[in-house]
């Protein structure tokens, strides 16, 4: 499925939080204590906060702030529209989403589901497992010793494969019809680093300043340019 078709479905979803919060509280922040059970937790106006250890059979959803996930921690997903997603290490989840915020995740997490903003940077650390795609519009996507089963997607922003990661799907850039843009003033800057493999295709649908370490492997390079157009290094960092 495409970025854009993803984040719209998400906008709507999200919007229905301001209409029925699930449980918890409208105007104040909640936060589920260290080492506890928990059916969920949803605020309107506030942030919410796993403490390590928790474990959480529902969501944790918000519409007006950040979500914070202790270490250790067990939750079904974690949404916001205009907020942050903070992912300590050791935590278990089946999605991660925002609009209008970034995405981070630690050391040695699972992800069941998919990771995707709107306008956010997204960060997977190491030893991380992600099971479908991780996505944005706007914002920079970095990626240092993860493993990505789906496809990594973006529209105008930036990615990094670094660190021996490894994408199982595409890494795909696409072009940005049908939301209001005239043109992309910034070439996005994708790198795949040393070590790091992309098992599919990096499929660009605009162009782009792409990136290639002469140790990573790559799938190839199709639409608006070929592997003939990115620039091989050979040092950390191109």
């Amino acid at each position: 499925m495409k970025v854009i078709t993803k984040t719209a479905f998400t906008i709507g979803l999200l919007a229905l939080l301001l209409v029925v919060p699930a449980f918890g509280s409208v105007n104040k922040s909640v936060k589920i204590d260290a080492g506890s059970e928990s059916s969920g937790a949803s605020s309107v106006n506030g942030s919410i906060t796993v403490g390590a250890d928790a474990v959480v059979t529902g969501g944790v959803r918000t519409v007006n702030g950040s979500i914070r996930v202790g270490s250790g921690a067990s939750i079904e997903d974690a949404e916001t529209v205009n907020g942050n997603v903070k992912i300590a290490d050791d935590v278990k989840s089946e999605s991660l989403t925002t609009v209008n915020g970034g995405v981070t995740v630690g050391d040695t997490c699972t992800i069941d589901g998919e990771i995707e903003a709107v306008n956010g940077d997204i960060s997977v650390d190491t030893g991380s497992k992600v099971a479908r795609s991780v996505s944005n519009v706007n914002g920079k996507i970095e990626l240092s010793g993860a493993e990505v089963s789906g496809d990594v997607g973006t529209v105008t922003g930036s990615v990094d494969v670094l660190d021996r990661t490894v994408v199982k799907g595409d890494l795909i850039v696409e072009k940005p019809n049908g939301w209001g843009w005239s043109g992309i003033r910034r070439k996005p800057r994708i790198v795949v680093g040393p070590g790091s493999t992309v098992e599919g295709v990096i499929r660009l649908e605009h162009e782009v300043e792409l990136y290639v370490s002469t140790t990573a492997s790559v799938g190839g390079v199709s639409g608006v340019m070929s592997m003939d157009d990115a620039v091989r290094f050979s040092g950390d960092k191109p």
